[in-house]
């Protein structure tokens, strides 16, 4: 099945153009949204609109297929973050005056650590939107 120009478009403004997981803007970026499979394709998951979420190309590609990662601070290999069945703010917190997601469940945790939330040049990123007031995102 093929994912439709017209899904597509309203997942990413759902969305309000941001990464689901990163909540980093498409157009701040200047790279468009793709299509994350919250379930992967290739562990069976589909094409329809409870599969799908915003993503950018960085943390669908640290995500990859996996499904679930270990916390940290406990050890325990624990689900990644649900897009579809989970709400962000229960999971994640801005850390360090808005530079850092922190995780707050043994989930945000392993979903920061996985798909490097924090990696350095994100951090750096988001030190000069916030500058100019256009992070963290207040939705």
């Amino acid at each position: 099945m093929t994912i439709s120009e017209a899904l597509r478009r309203q997942i990413i403004e759902e969305a309000g153009h941001r990464c689901e997981y990163c909540k980093t803007s498409s157009r701040l970026i200047g790279m468009p949204l793709i299509m994350e499979h919250v379930f992967p394709k290739s562990l069976g998951g589909q094409d329809d609109r409870s599969n799908l979420a915003a993503s950018c190309y960085r943390c669908n590609e640290f995500k990859g297929a996996r499904t679930d990662a270990r916390d940290p601070e406990t050890g325990q290999l624990v689900p990644l973050f649900n897009l579809r069945m989970q709400t962000w703010s229960d999971h994640f917190t801005w850390g360090n005056g808005g530079t850092h997601l922190l995780g707050i469940t043994s989930t945000g945790r392993a979903t920061v650590i996985s798909l490097r939330l924090n990696n350095e040049n994100i951090v750096e990123a988001r030190a000069i939107w916030i500058e100019f007031g256009w992070h963290p995102p207040t939705t």
